[in-house]
């Protein structure tokens, strides 16, 4: 199985941004302030409890994330073309270091995705088209 250390920092700057920015993309994509801190609140309590219950110690390490790798001013768009950017580098570096991983780390982010939709009276359209979009990524894997 592989680990943080199976990475080069660029790598697993990637893994982390692909990860959180999936949550973020999510949550920004229906932009309504009293979702905003329901959305962000799920985000870290589906990120806690994968610190437990993810299927491999590489998900388990990257559920222990921190920060978001985005600025505070980040933009919607900034966010989706950096969190898209992250996913490609993310999927590539794992199908090239950590093919048994892939999957898992899919289930991960869209897991992520769907707890941050769901927050605040279920996914609306607009967030179901932002899983879609994240979900893209993942086509080649």
């Amino acid at each position: 199985m592989a680990t943080r250390h199976d990475f080069s920092d660029d790598e697993w700057a990637a893994l982390q941004k692909g990860l959180i920015g999936s949550g973020m993309l999510v949550s920004v994509s229906d932009r309504d302030l009293t979702d905003t801190f329901g959305e962000a609140g799920a985000l870290g309590k589906y990120l806690a409890g994968q610190q437990v219950a993810a299927t491999s110690e590489l998900m388990r390490e990257l559920a222990r994330t921190r920060g978001t790798g985005f600025g505070l001013t980040a933009s919607p768009d900034e966010i989706r073309t950096e969190t898209m950017a992250a996913l490609a580098a993310a999927v590539a570096a794992l199908q090239a270091k950590a093919p048994d991983d892939a999957a898992a780390y899919r289930d991960l982010v869209l897991g992520l995705a769907h707890a941050v939709a769901d927050a605040k009276g279920g996914e609306v359209p607009v967030e179901r088209e932002m899983i879609e979009t994240i979900e893209g990524a993942f086509s080649n894997d």
